[in-house]
């Protein structure tokens, strides 16, 4: 019995023992990490530092491991952009994969996702600054489902007091009770003062209306808005001028008699959309009808490169799409080797995608020859400049019923005047002409497509 009661005793004292050096040395650890951490020093591995922190009994990761997110990179040819907007703030909190910030780059908006889940800690640059790739952008505490709670908390605090009085009413007596007898009563005294609030405030906000609305309307108005230009505008704007400088351009018309086309795809739209699930429009015509011209003119899909001149066999066909932003030309690739209705469906697959601001860079690179349809807007014709290095562009233009003289009568039919612009330096008149009026015959005989070789 003593053997047993000493055993026993030395137990409990040896556990006694190893508790309090526990204690002790969490107590060390603890107290040497707050002294690491107020005078600013960083430790090096962040695992390693969840792992003592574990150890030592208590959680403190929120101060040593934040992660920086840098600028992605965009594209092998975009170094930087403009950072356009922020979609998160400090404080917030974010998930994995979720959008943080926007960069407009000369042609695209880059989305900058986040690369974890957790807490926004520090911006590192400001709206409308140049940022380059591999730029610090901002700061990150990851963490867990931290940013859910506390807006909940916040949004329940303010509604639990209005909601104190009538609750303890409720939780005493049934809830059948309760409806039958004081549920009708709050709604009407709640039902009452709302309306007159309402009406006292609209008041105001109309009369301020009709302030704004009468400065707006004051005859002789001077007002001036400046706008920074988008970095998409300037790019544009430097491109088109750099076409003017660089290019010796000079434009031929012609009129094309739609009257053909219009019956072609009058007998075959509906099923068309019936069996392909695509509108049959005048595009796709003008795009393989330019694909086979520019297979006799090969210098119409060339371009200039130093003292070089670059032929091509393939056509990668630029189409000319206005967005709200400004004008992008996203790119149907070797349209040479397409039917009207492959040509239709890319091109309606890149202007859904210009449309939702969801082109990348990969389509809009490169082009050999570009057709601009200002038809849309109601344009009767115009000139259309060159997309450098390009060679030639088309424009296409609005439909019109006129006046001509077929078979020595005089007959109404629905006409384009069409534009083609060139590189004089690489086409001649001759060349140039010739391309457009084989665009004109291949439209105004849409068969004739069908009887060409492939391109």
């Amino acid at each position: 019995m003593l053997r047993q009661s000493t055993r026993s005793l030395a137990l409990s004292a040896s556990r006694c023992a190893v508790a309090s050096t526990r204690v002790a040395s969490r107590q060390v650890a603890q107290r040497g990490l707050q002294t690491a951490v107020a005078q600013g020093l960083r430790l090096p591995n962040c695992s390693w530092q969840r792992n003592s922190i574990a150890r030592a009994g208590f959680h403190s990761t929120s101060l040593l491991c934040v992660e920086t997110v840098k600028v992605p990179q965009m594209a092998e040819s975009i170094t930087e952009g403009t950072l356009k907007q922020w979609s998160k703030q400090v404080g917030d909190f974010v998930n994995q994969d979720e959008e943080i910030a926007t960069i407009e780059t000369d042609k695209i908006d880059v989305s900058v996702n986040a690369p974890m889940s957790g807490k926004i800690v520090e911006l590192l640059a400001n709206e409308d600054d140049t940022v380059a790739v591999g730029q610090d952008l901002l700061k990150i505490e990851p963490g867990e489902g931290g940013g859910e709670s506390a807006p909940a908390a916040k949004e329940e605090k303010p509604a639990a007091p209005k909601e104190d009085p009538p609750a303890k009413d409720d939780i005493k007596p049934d809830a059948s009770v309760a409806d039958k007898g004081k549920a009708p009563e709050p709604p009407k005294k709640q039902e009452t003062p709302k309306p007159a609030p309402a009406a006292k405030s609209e008041k105001p906000a109309q009369k301020g209306n009709e302030k704004q609305a009468v400065e707006q309307k004051v005859a002789g108005s001077r007002n001036e808005t400046r706008v920074k230009m988008s970095r998409m505008r300037t790019t544009i704007a430097k491109r088109l001028k750099q076409s003017q400088e660089v290019a010796a351009s000079l434009t031929t018309f012609n009129e094309i008699d739609m009257s053909a086309l219009m019956e072609f795809r009058k007998k075959y739209k509906d099923l068309i959309l019936k069996e392909q699930g695509v509108k049959l429009g005048f595009m796709s015509a003008f795009a393989k009808a330019a694909c086979l011209a520019l297979k006799e003119i090969p210098a119409g899909n060339a371009s200039i490169d130093g003292d070089s001149i670059i032929y091509r066999d393939y056509v990668d066909l630029s189409v000319a799409v206005a967005t709200e932003k400004g004008l992008v030309t996203p790119i149907v690739r070797n349209a040479e080797s397409m039917g009207l209705i492959e040509i239709e469906q890319a091109i309606a697959g890149l202007g859904k995608k210009a449309r939702d601001n969801k082109l990348a860079l990969e389509d809009m690179s490169g082009g050999t020859f570009t057709i601009s349809n200002g038809g849309v807007f109601g344009s009767l014709f115009g000139t259309p400049i060159l997309n450098m290095p390009q060679a030639a562009i088309l424009g296409i233009h609005a439909i019109k019923e006129k006046p001509v003289v077929v078979n020595g009568q005089i007959v109404i039919r629905p006409m384009m005047v069409v534009a083609l612009t060139y590189d004089h330096r690489l086409l001649d008149g001759r060349e140039a002409v010739t391309m457009l009026v084989r665009i004109k015959d291949y439209i105004e005989d849409p068969a004739r497509m069908l009887l060409e070789p492939k391109a």
